[in-house]
């Protein structure tokens, strides 16, 4: 967890030195492009990169190679908002295939990479690199440099040392390009020579850090912020202005390209200074400019809709942020530190929450379109929705979940990426699937960690976790209690110890159960989602059998006679062992079952095992109390009440296992998935499932008829059985009557 937040610093520190880092000439600030920058940190780090990688893909050094690109996909996407600025046709391009090609080393034939490499290399001259700040460039592969070159000392990695000193020598050709004053130029001269020779050397990897910050200072030191931010403003005001004209004339294309712009060629550059002073009023300007403007021109609402919305709700907020931001001034955004900390899990407003799940609800659906085109051997397509479900959707999950987890986002790139280069390659359909599975696991895992566990998805993973263990260990209590009675009322006290050795041998066993159990899924691997399936149906037939069970078993009268005929057997038979089998089964029986349930519960509680934890203890804490009363008050239990309500919670779970067992087999593609968004609840994934309720036609269709089979049966036994004893009775009473007249 430290390295990573290390790593998110680093980048933060990065991006920091990058945005203040501008020529002190007054003539060159106003000329420098954001755009050719970002082109020009990029060519240079992804050419020296990929250079690398072509040597130790040919010298067959797997490890290193794949190594090297990780860091060409880590970077790339930093910059692409500005990269698209300057050429939008190849940057998406790039994108996805320094993706594709960490993905594939190690996976698909080095020369098949190679030729990929080749590919990205002849995309790079064709950015436009015209008026690029070149202190920016220099000091972000400087920061490149010191952060590898640490791990090149430490792990002693020679290819990491080899980037290092490739991006050193790049970095002072291309200080050549720079116009400082003689002073400065020598002193950073000097500064060059130095860390050349301490990087040849292979010197500490802290004198090197402490050399690439004096020289990043001395960049730092003597520039100033290049853009005008004001000019920004008055380019959102001017595009809306035309966007406007465009909705009065039908030109719904128009105004969505000029909404487009306002949004990602001026407003993103807004972001850093209105977060300092509004993160909310930020998050609803990025709402109502990327998402709801957007989706009204989509639509192609009423001009006058769109109008009242510009007017009355962007251009407000916008000049509400314009205004916030000039009363703090240069200087006080200055002062606010623009390095962040990571978020916790869900620290996302409810906007981007509720927009993470309709993205992955697409991303979904995409992927079950994806199978189908691959499935009948329709591969461009199938590419082009593997892209899709990247390209259109995950990039706005990403924006939430990168605060929070950046390489886990990471990873999740890399799954699509994967996904494209099988889909390439016409790998076996399997394969294909395989992959698809784990990136609609990974849209779970992103949905959790934004929107977080809530409070009513708690308070229900601890209201199930106390029902099951007070379920499961209340048969035990009232067995083991009626046994105990009996003998100290038979005077049979000898019998006790036996009684206390069975319950002890069973509570070890069931505890050798759990680890077999834990230890089996454990390391099922690939597998591990089917045995949580089978998991979950298993317990859904337990819970439907025992819950019929205590329902035979609701009325006083038969529970009684049940415990008596259990007790009889123990003690007629005079058996020691008779005495240590009987408790030993009656609550390692209850073990197995609760073992069965909570490893269920355990697949779908994620992130709230603590409630899990605390509701068993609270059960447990119940089951002592009702043994007091039971044993030491001499007290009567409502037993019709606790077994009612006992076999309406194992009822409830039953059919949420049920749900959740039904969408594991979906996401494995054994069931069939017919999504119902739109007509059944779409609930947060932590809600759904500690309830099992999820839009799909087929987990709604098994609840409904298990839930259908409960109210029949209940109706039967509790309602047409005794009805019919009842007249039974009468009638023999009848009879009986009658013979004796």
């Amino acid at each position: 967890m430290f390295a990573s937040q290390l790593k998110f610093a680093r980048l933060f520190f990065l991006c920091l030195i990058v945005l203040v880092l501008v020529p002190k000439t007054n003539v060159y600030a106003q000329n420098y492009s954001e755009s050719d920058t970002s082109a020009l940190i990029v060519s240079e780090l992804v050419s020296q990169t990929l250079e690398l990688t072509k040597e130790n893909l040919n010298a067959g050094h797997i490890e290193d190679a794949k190594l090297l690109s990780k860091i060409t996909a880590e970077s790339f996407p930093s910059h692409l908002q500005n990269l698209r600025q300057n050429n939008s046709e190849i940057s998406d391009e790039i994108h996805i295939m320094l993706l594709d090609i960490h993905n594939g080393i190690g996976s698909i034939d080095n020369q098949q990479i190679i030729s990929e490499i080749e590919v990205v290399e002849k995309l790079l001259p064709q950015y436009s690199i015209n008026n690029p700040n070149y202190g920016k460039a220099i000091a972000y592969l400087l920061t490149i440099v010191d952060e590898q070159y640490q791990i090149a000392i430490i792990e002693e990695n020679q290819t990491l040392h080899d980037l290092s000193s490739k991006l050193v020598n790049r970095s002072y050709e291309l200080f050549s390009n720079t116009n400082y004053d003689a002073r400065l130029q020598l002193e950073i001269n000097s500064f060059f020579v130095e860390l050349k020779d301490k990087i040849n050397n292979k010197e500490d990897f802290l004198s090197v850090g402490t050399l690439i910050t004096a020289i990043n200072r001395d960049f730092a030191g003597h520039e100033s912020v290049a853009y005008d931010k004001q000019k920004l403003y008055e380019n959102i005001r001017s595009l809306y202005g035309e966007l406007l004209v465009a909705t009065d004339a039908g030109d719904y294309k128009k105004a969505e390209d000029l909404g487009v712009e306002a949004y990602l060629e001026n407003f993103e550059y807004l972001e850093p200074d209105i977060e300092k002073v509004d993160s909310q009023l930020l998050y609803d300007l990025e709402l109502d400019m990327r998402e709801e403007l957007r989706d009204m021109i989509r639509n192609e609402q009423d001009p006058r809709v769109i109008r009242v919305f510009i007017e009355e709700s962007i251009l407000p907020d916008l000049s509400a942020a314009e205004a916030k931001v000039q009363e703090l001034g240069t200087a006080g955004l200055a002062n606010i530190t623009l390095e962040k900390e990571l978020k916790e899990m869900g620290d996302a407003t409810d906007d981007q929450k509720s927009g993470v799940r309709s993205e992955i609800d697409f991303i979904r659906d995409t992927l079950q379109e994806m199978l189908v085109q691959y499935k009948n051997e329709d591969y461009q397509s199938a590419y082009t929705s593997a892209r899709t479900a990247y390209l259109e959707s995950y990039e706005y999950v990403e924006i939430p979940l990168r605060a929070i987890d950046p390489d886990f986002t990471l990873e999740v790139e890399f799954q699509f990426a994967q996904l494209r280069n099988l889909i390439k390659e016409q790998a076996d359909f399997d394969q294909v699937q395989e992959v698809a599975i784990a990136i609609k696991r990974s849209m779970d895992e992103s949905e959790r960690l934004v929107s977080g566990t809530g409070t009513l998805a708690p308070a229900i993973a601890f209201s199930s976790s106390f029902a099951i263990i007070f379920r499961e260990g209340l048969e035990s209590v009232l067995i083991l209690g009626a046994i105990l009675t009996y003998l100290e009322a038979s005077r049979n006290n000898r019998f006790k110890k036996h009684v206390y050795w069975g319950i002890v041998a069973a509570i070890g066993a069931t505890g050798i159960t759990w680890f077999i159990a834990s230890f089996v899924i454990g390391i099922s691997g690939a597998n591990r989602e089917l045995i949580e399936a089978i998991a979950a149906l298993s317990a859904t037939g337990m819970l439907f059998y025992v819950s019929f069970w205590v329902l035979n078993k609701i009325e006083h009268k038969k529970w009684m006679e049940f415990v008596k005929a259990k007790v009889w057997q123990a003690t007629t038979t005079g058996s020691v062992m008779v005495f240590v089998l009987l408790s030993f089964f009656t609550v390692y029986r209850e073990g197995f079952e609760t073992v069965l349930f909570y490893q269920a519960m355990s697949g779908f509680a994620k992130y709230m095992e603590a409630y899990v934890g605390l509701g068993f203890l609270a059960g447990m804490g119940a089951l002592f109390l009702i043994y007091y009363v039971m044993r030491k008050l001499g007290r009567k239990l409502p037993l019709r009440a606790l077994f009612g309500l006992t076999m309406g919670v194992g009822a409830y779970m039953s059919i949420a296992f049920l749900g959740n067992a039904v969408r594991e087999l979906q996401v494995l593609e054994i069931v069939p998935y017919t999504g119902m968004i739109g007509v059944i609840p779409r609930l947060d994934i932590n809600l759904a499932t500690m309830t099992g309720i999820y839009p799909t036609l087929e987990t709604v269709v098994a609840q409904i008829v298990l839930l259908g089979i409960y109210l029949l049966a209940s109706a039967y036994v509790l309602v047409v059985r005794p009805g019919k004893e009842k007249r039974l009775a009468s009638m023999r009473k009848s009879h009986g009557a009658e013979v004796n007249v």
